[in-house]
């Protein structure tokens, strides 16, 4: 259930930990989705809760919710600004030669009847940039830190995938396909004039320890 997923929440901001395999909007092929499930999450409210912003469908972790429209739009408003601080950690099918650095690669979509629709870099394309750093390394593969300063659809899988040239485990777009994808938003930090942050701060999932990773992270 997901109202035993929330980080944080108060009269205007909520927080859950999306789990993977769940889209937030419904999408063509009718699954269950978080739209669905909204009313789940209302506490009290007769309002249902809204997305604020969006997650893959095999992307875990901090998802912000608005509870009501006003504060909706401010929230959105501080993602458009860049105000909003986000760190992801994802397992990379091998080790950068670096410790740390910044991907600026600016991406655009592309699509085709053959394969459906993709991002990629492209020097015309939207500005998007994520900082990174490495966390450990375990046998060829190792745990990233990414905090993308921009919020480009797909921007931390491509940019591991072209400007790191190694892409995320369990990538079934720009990697090797596997049994899970291997991202996770492990926390998320919105500035509120006058209040307090609205933040969380979703423990990493067990698919990352079954593989090696994250032990420093905890378990959830």
């Amino acid at each position: 259930m997901l109202h035993d997923r929330v980080l944080f929440i108060d009269g205007e901001a909520m927080i859950i930990d999306k789990p993977n395999g769940l889209p937030v909007d419904r999408p063509r092929d009718r699954t269950p989705a978080l739209e669905d499930m909204l009313d789940q999450l209302t506490f009290g409210f007769q309002r249902l809760p809204l997305p604020v912003h969006r997650l893959d469908r095999d992307t875990s972790g901090c998802l912000l919710l608005a509870r009501n429209p006003k504060a909706h739009k401010r929230f959105a408003q501080a993602f458009e600004a860049g105000t909003v601080t986000k760190k992801y950690l994802a397992i990379l099918d091998g080790v950068p030669e670096d410790d740390s650095g910044m991907i600026d690669l600016p991406l655009s979509k592309v699509s085709s009847v053959e394969t459906g629709w993709r991002m990629r870099g492209d020097p015309k394309g939207k500005a998007a940039r994520t900082r990174w750093k490495l966390v450990e390394a375990h046998k060829g593969r190792a745990l990233l830190a990414f905090y993308p300063e921009t919020g480009r659809t797909h921007q931390i899988r491509i940019h591991a995938a072209e400007g790191l040239g190694i892409p995320i485990m369990g990538d079934p777009v720009y990697g090797a396909g596997g049994p899970a994808v291997m991202l996770h938003a492990l926390s998320l930090t919105v500035p509120r004039e006058g209040k307090p942050d609205v933040h969380g701060e979703a423990p990493l999932p067990v698919r990352f320890h079954n593989v090696g990773f994250g032990a420093n992270y905890g378990r959830g």
